[in-house]
């Protein structure tokens, strides 16, 4: 044989060798993701729990009954979406819960429950029911934040036999069924309106109280003007008699004013601020001396001796 085809012969069998070994080292260990173990079990028995990441040797993982369960520790997720939950007034209230968890004991989340996913459902399902269903709608709608720890405390403790651990539970969307929905808006509706006329109606009677009190302080004023009038008419004739040459000729216009009252008498010679042109036309003349002590003399003889 000559040295080509040797080699050419060794070329093929070192090709064909390359799946086998590829092939053995698979079977012969485990690779390890770094966020996850790997259980090994034997028999159906555990063995070996591996969680540092790499490649770790398991010869006798080429035997059928050495198996790999592979588990993850990243923290995973479930939305569960139209809940359909009964508060406290028997009102129908759809929820949709956010929850988040991590496998914290990945032999306990593969050996001691049989579908832990399923049973997850279930219990966020009893909790919700049995939590939201003693609030009422408006709690539920207001006090998400709170009303997500106390879920998470509820379902945490049952989960956490099961190895798993919950970290965040939120209330993400609260609605209700379109016919409920419609009663709570006319409903509220109705309210708004009512609360509408009664605040008309109280401002109406705001309104006409200060228009009452506003009318009382006016009429108040006028009557307060109007007195102030005879006192400022006395005060001008007394001003008026401390210049006789005045004051008679205000008694001969007055006199004229009397004899002829069609006969509209202007008088002139007040100054700005004094007494008005028609203010003084209206005036009665005041008794003179002469009439003063004509009236005094006139009394003394109708008294008794």
């Amino acid at each position: 044989m000559s040295p080509n085809l040797e080699l050419a012969i060794g070329l093929l069998l070192g090709v064909a060798l390359i799946p086998v070994l590829a092939f053995l080292f698979l079977r012969t260990s485990v690779e390890v993701d770094d966020g996850e173990a790997v259980l090994v079990t034997r028999f159906g028995k555990l063995v070996a729990t591996l969680k540092k990441p790499g490649y770790h040797p398991l010869f006798e993982r080429i035997f059928p009954w050495v198996r790999v369960h592979h588990v993850s520790l990243r923290r995973d997720f479930r939305h569960f979406q139209n809940m359909h939950v009964n508060d406290s007034r028997g009102t129908t209230v759809i929820v949709d819960l956010w929850l988040e968890f991590r496998v914290d004991d990945p032999v306990r989340a593969l050996f001691h429950v049989a579908d832990w996913n399923a049973s997850l459902h279930n219990l966020v399902s009893h909790a919700a029911t049995s939590i939201l269903g003693n609030r009422e709608f408006k709690e539920i709608l207001c006090d998400r934040t709170e009303l997500g720890t106390i879920l998470q405390h509820d379902v945490g403790i049952e989960t956490q036999r099961w190895g798993v651990k919950v970290e965040l539970v939120f209330i993400r969307n609260v609605s209700l069924l379109p016919d409920v929905s419609r009663q709570i808006f006319e409903t509220i509706a109705a309210r708004l309106e009512r609360a509408k006329a009664d605040v008309d109606e109280m401002g109406r009677l705001n309104v006409a109280e200060l228009e009452a009190k506003t009318s009382v302080q006016v009429a108040s004023l006028v009557a307060e003007a109007k007195g102030q009038y005879p006192l400022a008419v006395g005060r001008a004739f007394e001003e008026l008699e401390r210049r006789p040459e005045v004051f008679e000729a205000y008694n001969a216009l007055y006199d004229l004013s009397l004899v002829r009252p069609h006969r509209t008498i202007a008088f002139r010679g007040f100054d700005a601020g004094e007494l008005r042109a028609a203010d003084g036309a209206m005036m009665t003349m005041p008794p003179t001396t002469a009439e003063k002590n004509g009236a005094h003399s006139a009394k003394e003889k109708a008294l008794p001796s």
